[in-house]
């Protein structure tokens, strides 16, 4: 189990280098003029000067990218108009449009998106398992039928449709108005903040992990091992809930990990409908503003995301499926 996380984790490395250095060679080293970019249309030749000098642009490839890989390991120090601006380790650039580090201004960002993300999981995740499961318990009742019926309604129709239904008719009146404050601030506002993007965001989705769950549960309670627990007289909920969710679990787990890393760079839509400062708003505004260090520091941030997502992911898969052994 030991080599194979090892493997695991070199092998995520080396995908979040390439995609590092791919990301940077995309958005700094194209044939087009980044410093201009950057600096926007109304930029003055001395302040693309600045910022040429600053990013290093007028360097050989390699040494770009060796910079870069160093600030992200050590730090950086920018000289902007004469003054020495720190990026403290990992640095992800410097957004010239806002006047602070990328690392600082996606620290920011980021506990916003992890709060969307994080508490619509638990609701998707758990409504959808527990009516995934009653639903295959009870496979063929009018339970079971209204459980598949209800989530093939709910995803048929359009989330950004849901999302504006609750923005401009529940926020604000049956559940309280979105906005974002701290956790350990205020852990009572927090939650009441992020209610109405926890509650579209998780209803949606549960409605798929209704149908995953439902269908690994019945080709997991219909298992040999299943039948045998059955036939030894162990009680009914204890075969459905020790021995069939265990392992019905496993690829649901697998969507679940792969969701939420998606989510985690994918909530654009929630947080520019609700106003709620996230990473997804932030590379909505960098991308406006043409301000690529950010755009880049996002990329490195989502990439990342997903491969720790899966690799977490591959290593729950083998200890909740009991059929799966690693040498």
């Amino acid at each position: 189990m030991l080599l194979y996380i090892l493997r695991r984790a070199a092998s995520a490395i080396s995908v979040i280098f390439v995609t590092l250095v791919a990301s940077y060679a995309l958005f700094l080293l194209a044939p087009t003029d980044p410093a201009g970019t950057i600096c926007g249309p109304k930029c003055t030749p001395d302040r693309a000067a600045e910022i040429t000098k600053a990013l290093e642009l007028e360097e050989p490839p390699l040494l770009q990218i060796g910079a870069y890989l160093k600030g992200v390991v050590a730090g950086r120090d920018y000289e902007i108009g004469g003054t020495v601006r720190e990026c403290d380790a990992p640095c992800l650039g410097y957004s010239f449009a806002l006047g602070r580090p990328v690392t600082e201004l996606i620290g920011d960002a980021l506990p916003v998106t992890l709060s969307i993300v994080g508490g619509a999981a638990i609701i998707y995740f758990g409504t959808g398992v527990l009516v995934g499961t009653l639903a295959a318990r009870h496979r063929g009742t009018t339970l079971d039928r209204l459980a598949v019926s209800s989530s093939l309604t709910i995803n048929s129709v359009p989330y950004f449709i849901v999302v504006l239904l609750v923005a401009l008719y529940l926020s604000g009146v049956v559940i309280p108005r979105s906005e974002y404050h701290p956790l350990l601030e205020n852990p009572l506002a927090w939650a009441a903040g992020l209610m109405a993007a926890w509650l579209t965001l998780g209803l949606t989705n549960a409605a798929s992990y209704t149908r995953y769950s439902r269908a690994a549960m019945i080709e997991s309670l219909g298992q040999d091992y299943v039948r045998t627990a059955r036939s030894k007289g162990i009680s009914e909920r204890r075969v459905v809930y020790r021995h069939g969710v265990r392992a019905g679990l496993s690829p649901v787990v697998t969507i679940v990990g792969l969701d939420i890393a998606y989510q985690l760079t994918n909530t654009l839509f929630t947080e520019s409908i609700f106003g709620l400062p996230g990473l997804g708003l932030l590379t909505l505004r960098a991308f406006n503003t043409y301000d690529l260090p950010v755009l880049l520091g996002s990329v490195l941030v989502g990439s990342t995301v997903l491969v720790l997502m899966n690799l977490l992911v591959d290593i729950i898969y083998s200890f909740l499926d009991p059929r799966v052994r690693i040498a």
